[in-house]
């Protein structure tokens, strides 16, 4: 009988492997940007569609929503990323002190990282040296900080994507409302929302190799429960204050 031949992969020299995981600053702004567009602006057109009010209404409420939601978004996310930002430059700031003033006991702790994930003693030491002579502070960045150059939080960055994806889909639910007609504004709005957070879960699952259904559900079920939520509240009030 034929034994089972493993294959592997082989990446030829000069060409970079390019993995997910790095999509996961500039990928977590853009679909939460996104998300956050269509589901909040769509609920909250909803909510004040439920209280019977008129589409001048519902529109300034879309408009708001897009505007002071693109806004909240590119401040949370730069505040947030930029707190980050400071944990992971204290952090550097401290290696880089104890490097200076203890460049050996740092190569020894750096050896003890190897060794502890399986390497002998002797080969630990060797590595860390060589890693040290190469890029001393990076080696200690990668494996000791677990921080990765290439990987450093960007709070500009993340604000400005955070802030365009919400623009850009929060103009969903606002189409949808200048082409209904008054009887199918919600059930049209709740549609065209629906189908949008279903597209772009399963294309953030896509980037991140995710299930596109799982994906695809997770997004759409927690989209439909926020706005069936707001359309109740907003008949309530409609109906209590009308």
């Amino acid at each position: 009988m034929m034994e089972d031949v493993k294959i592997k992969r082989v990446v030829p020299a000069g060409q970079v492997e390019i993995h997910r995981s790095g999509r996961a600053g500039w990928l977590r702004a853009a679909v939460l940007g996104s998300d956050d567009a269509i589901v909040s602006t769509a609920s909250l057109m909803i909510g004040v569609a439920a209280s019977s009010a008129p589409k001048g209404a519902i529109l300034v409420a879309g408009v708001a929503g897009l505007v002071a939601g693109a806004m909240s978004m590119a401040v949370g996310e730069y505040v947030s990323v930029s707190s980050q930002r400071d944990a992971e430059q204290a952090d550097i700031g401290l290696e880089k002190r104890e490097l200076s003033k203890e460049p050996q006991a740092e190569l020894e702790e750096l050896a003890m990282i190897y060794v502890n994930r399986g390497l002998e003693k002797d080969l630990a030491l060797k590595v860390a040296e060589q890693l040290s002579a190469h890029d001393r502070l990076g080696a200690h960045m990668r494996d000791e900080l677990g921080i990765d150059q290439s990987s450093l939080a960007r709070p500009l960055q993340a604000a400005w994507i955070s802030a365009a994806s919400f623009a850009s889909f929060a103009l969903v639910p606002i189409a949808a409302l200048l082409v209904a007609s008054p009887t199918l504004r919600i059930p049209l709005i709740a549609v065209f929302s629906l189908l949008s957070l279903a597209v772009l879960g399963a294309f953030g699952g896509h980037l991140g190799g995710a299930p596109l259904g799982r994906a695809a559900l997770r997004v759409t079920v927690g989209g439909g429960l926020a706005m069936g939520v707001t359309a109740l509240i907003g008949r309530i009030l409609g109906v209590s204050l009308g």
